[in-house]
């Protein structure tokens, strides 16, 4: 049996225009396609990085989409959840739906979620 390095370091000497014909000559004499199996193993890899992705964020932004019914209450929330001033906290309560906070944590953007809805505000973390 030959020798895979020894392949392998000849292949690293042919230009990019003999690799793709020795691609294609591989192809015709076994009868497969060598874009096939690349295409179909790359496709679950990219899904699980883009799930993995979603299950390891730890910084959402908190985004205010609906005041709802005790206007008060949501902006009392916004001074408290932001530092800002009443005036700065009514301005993004009467601009909704606005950002209200970014780069929360995940425990205290859940905490937040629940205080607004609480408030009677619909919220989004993104």
């Amino acid at each position: 049996m030959a020798d895979i390095k020894t392949i392998v370091e000849e292949i690293k000497k042919l230009t990019i225009v003999e690799v793709s014909d020795l691609v294609k000559a591989l192809e015709e004499e076994f009868g497969v396609s060598a874009a096939a199996p690349v295409a179909v193993a790359a496709a679950p890899a990219a899904g699980a990085t883009a799930a993995a992705a979603e299950e390891e964020k730890s910084e959402f932004n908190v985004f205010l989409k609906d005041v709802g019914a005790n206007k008060m209450a949501v902006i009392k929330l916004v001074k408290e959840v932001t530092g800002l001033g009443l005036s700065e906290a009514k301005a993004i309560v009467d601009g909704a739906p606005k950002m209200v906070k970014e780069g929360v944590p995940a425990a205290q953007a859940k905490e937040v979620e629940a205080q607004f809805k609480a408030a009677g505000a619909v919220v989004e973390l993104k």
